[in-house]
């Protein structure tokens, strides 16, 4: 590891991972992946985590094969060189969102599915955590969607109770931002697989994080100016705090 990255982002992450409890000795956390940078950088960064931790805990990546031609070799390369073991939960959203459903915004439907096929797949693999890589900037970027189009200020949780399952949710990146996961992905090489949604790079989140971009770059507190908005707001503690819901 280099030696720069505990300034870089992995005291971030350590912070976050301390001040809203997320993790603790003998935990198994389940760490959804996908093939893209973001849940790559989740899996290299949580291995570091584990490594220098002062308890044992445990972790488990699971994908949610969507039921499109994909090659997994090098994810699976990739986990295996880490230490950690790869589930690959088959279903065939993929069909049903565009086939049978034929959706025209098929992301909602689809996100809905495969946060469904995940926890399953978590509870049966034993795990009491799930793990997603959502950073600062799907923060932000769920924000201003909720803003927009439904008239809510709200965004996702940092830490999360979902009732139904008995799974909690943890999102150790979320104040990490996507430009320094973009930097790691190349840095280390993390395995990034090809998209093969026919949806992908045109949704209302692109659109949002077209608005996001430009705030960040005219203004250079933004994402530590959001982050306080979020505690300030309640939106998110200031302190560990659990959000608990029944959504699956």
């Amino acid at each position: 590891m280099n030696p720069n990255y505990n300034k870089w982002f992995l005291s971030a992450v350590k912070k976050t991972i301390i001040k809203y409890g997320m993790i603790g000795e003998g935990d198994k956390i389940a760490l959804g992946v996908s093939g893209g940078k973001d849940s790559s950088a989740l899996l290299y960064i949580l291995s570091l985590v584990r490594a220098h931790a002062p308890f044992p805990f445990s972790l488990q990546a699971v994908l949610v094969d969507m039921g499109w031609e994909m090659d997994f070799l090098p994810l699976e390369r990739y986990c295996a060189g880490l230490g950690i073991p790869l589930a690959i939960e088959k279903t065939q959203i993929a069909r049903i969102v565009f086939e049978i459903r034929k959706e025209k915004n098929p992301c909602s439907l689809c996100a809905k599915l495969r946060r469904g096929a995940l926890h399953k797949a978590a509870q049966e693999l034993g795990c009491n955590r799930v793990a997603l890589g959502h950073h600062l900037n799907d923060a932000v970027e769920t924000f201003f969607m909720n803003f927009f189009f439904t008239g809510r200020l709200d965004t996702f949780k940092p830490h999360t109770y979902l009732s139904r399952r008995g799974l909690y949710l943890i999102r150790p990146l979320i104040a990490v931002n996507q430009k320094t996961l973009s930097s790691l992905a190349r840095l280390e090489a993390l395995p990034v697989l090809n998209n093969p949604c026919p949806v992908a790079g045109e949704t209302k989140r692109k659109e949002m994080g077209e608005i996001v971009h430009y705030f960040a770059s005219r203004y250079p507190v933004f994402y530590q100016r959001f982050i306080t908005a979020m505690e300030k707001s309640g939106i998110w503690p200031k302190e560990a705090y659990i959000f608990e819901t029944g959504e699956e």
